[in-house]
């Protein structure tokens, strides 16, 4: 891995603290330095627009923060979803009476998150509203539209517009009415040509032999649709076009579109101008005028080689609001932008810290505690695998995922190890939840914290305590990720391993958990052969059969390491 970076820790941090040195007179930072917003937020009376994701795709989404575009927006670590909190202290800092659009990329990780930090923004009073851009023609099939991913032409052509009219003076109804339009108007095909490298991995999130591409692929280096040999530009250009044109059979001689003709990170300028005008000549000769046309790099991937095609079919409204002015540190669009205001802005109050219950005396670290704690230090123990099987069927961060949650557990118990088990549970969810705030972060911890509420300051006194909170945290888990049963998610190796805990519930612990094991094991080999039907990994449709599912494995070798844990105390 070759990277102009220091510490990877540092990364996101570093890189944020850059693009504000750089443009002190258009934005500053909030949410403790994860968060970017308009160096003149809030605007009285205007509504405020935030986004956010994964950092790794600069200029989205930090650099269309700016006039006529966003007011703010929440970033992550790479490819990561940014914590609720982060996401509700940029809310509060754009918040200028009128409420709040919340528009972003359709990712699990991002709505939980984003949906959460809603929640919490409400009780201050800040209405909100969300729109989810999902444009990716690849990754689900018309009939099944609102399952795709948000990617460039989605989130470019959304944020110019919906800024727009927010600028304007629109409300907040309107301006969630103009990006819904654009959502359902626009559509994108991408293709890959090598892999993007994780700053904190230090390895490809995927493998793409010399000379061959992947048609279809995600903006997180998911795995496309199509593999096969490398062709030439025109045959690239007339596959992705092809793939849009099938998804818009109304589209007709005479219609006026806006073209993103977008590059992944790694791909000359030159290539892409090379992709454009094979799209201009073939819209061209079915009569399709170009009203608007962008050639550029606008939502990368880190240094991916590949490149995607997007059209947005246009109505009146859309054309004049896409042609209006906007500024930001990326984008600059038109002459009457006005003035920003200069220097540091208000003051950055917003960066909202998380209270908890940290007031008591410590107490010496009880059973639960000292079990959790043991068990969770050895979890690091099985990044590299859970990055290999996360690589294959999704952005390959669950390895990073599940070791910074690990920590992060371990350091909240830690600050009162001998607290209450509903406490420590709550802390545990939350702290799993925030430290790398991916899917399976919101999913588990959120399941975790959200069934540790009702416990209280409650001890988990005996092990049908223990089981009757562990279905609570698997319904909550599937409530909020909307999984099945055999929809090959951790839930099917969470559900069999809680049967044979029930089967066995007053037999020796070590023995309990064996059986727990070899259920959720006898799930995983299961289940590989058959198509994820959940998540990102169902995107890639049959390609995910004969794979493991990463989350299942992560369940699977937390049991392995309780089952460690508990042989040793035994012994």
């Amino acid at each position: 891995m070759k990277k102009i970076i220091n510490d990877p820790e540092h990364f996101v941090d570093e890189f944020l603290e850059g693009i504000v040195l750089s443009h002190p007179d258009e934005a500053r930072l909030v949410a403790g330095g994860r968060g970017l917003v308009r160096a003149d937020a809030p605007v009285p009376g205007k509504v405020g627009i935030v986004t956010g994701g994964g950092s790794g795709h600069l200029p989205a989404f930090l650099g269309y923060v700016g006039r006529g575009l966003l007011d703010g927006a929440a970033v992550g670590n790479v490819f990561s979803s940014p914590s609720a909190e982060q996401i509700a202290a940029v809310t509060r800092a754009v918040d200028g009476g009128a409420g709040v659009l919340y528009l972003y990329g359709n990712y699990g990780g991002d709505v939980y998150n984003f949906d959460i930090a809603g929640d919490l923004v409400r009780a201050s009073g800040i209405r909100t509203e969300t729109v989810l851009a999902a444009d990716d023609v690849a990754s689900a099939p018309r009939e099944q539209a609102q399952r795709r991913r948000g990617v460039a032409g989605g989130i470019v052509f959304g944020f110019l517009a919906a800024g727009a009219a927010a600028e304007r003076g629109d409300d907040l109804d309107a301006v969630a009415a103009v990006a819904r339009r654009v959502g359902e108007r626009v559509r994108t095909e991408g293709v890959g040509l090598s892999p993007t490298i994780l700053p904190a991995a230090g390895n490809p999130t995927f493998e793409l032999p010399d000379g061959e591409m992947e048609i279809g692929i995600g903006i997180h280096g998911e795995p496309g649709l199509h593999r096969g040999p490398l062709e030439s530009a025109d045959e690239i250009a007339d596959r992705l076009l092809d793939a849009i044109l099938a998804d818009l059979p109304d589209l007709g001689r005479d219609d006026r579109v806006a073209v993103l003709v977008n590059g992944l990170g790694a791909t000359p300028l030159e290539e892409l101008y090379v992709v454009y005008r094979r799209v201009a000549h073939r819209l061209a000769a079915l009569g399709i005028d170009i009203a608007m046309r962008l050639v550029g790099e606008y939502v990368t991937s880190l240094e991916m080689a590949g490149a995607s095609i997007s059209l947005l079919v246009l109505d009146d409204e859309l054309e004049e609001l896409l042609s209006g002015p906007a500024v930001s540190p990326f984008l600059r669009r038109g002459t009457d932008v006005g003035s920003l205001r200069s220097g540091a802005g208000p003051a950055a109050a917003g960066a909202s810290e998380a209270v908890e219950e940290d007031d008591e005396i410590p107490l010496p670290a009880s059973a639960l505690g000292a079990l959790l704690t043991a068990v969770l230090e050895r979890m690091p123990a099985h990044a590299d695998e859970l990055r290999e099987l996360d690589a294959a069927l999704g952005d390959g961060d669950l390895g990073i995922t599940v070791s910074a949650g690990a920590r992060a557990s371990v350091a909240a118990i830690a600050r009162n190890p001998g607290a209450p088990g509903g406490v420590l549970l709550r802390r545990l969810g939350a702290a799993f939840a925030s430290a790398n705030p991916s899917t399976f972060a919101a999913l588990v911890g959120g399941g975790i914290l959200s069934a540790a509420v009702d416990l209280g300051e409650a001890d988990i006194a005996d092990r049908a305590a223990v089981l009757a909170w562990a279905r609570a945290t698997a319904g909550e888990i599937a409530r909020r990720g909307g999984a099945q049963p055999g929809d090959k998610t951790v839930l099917d190796a969470v559900s069999p391993s809680l049967d044979a805990f029930e089967a066995r519930l007053d037999g020796d612990a070590v023995e309990v958990v064996e059986a727990m094991l070899a259920a959720a094991e006898a799930a995983v080999a299961e289940l590989a052969e058959q198509t994820s039907a959940r998540g990102r990994a169902a995107w890639l449709q049959a390609r995910s059969a004969g794979l493991r599912d990463p989350g299942m494995v992560a369940y699977r070798d937390f049991l392995a390491e309780l089952r460690a844990v508990l042989g040793a105390e035994v012994g």
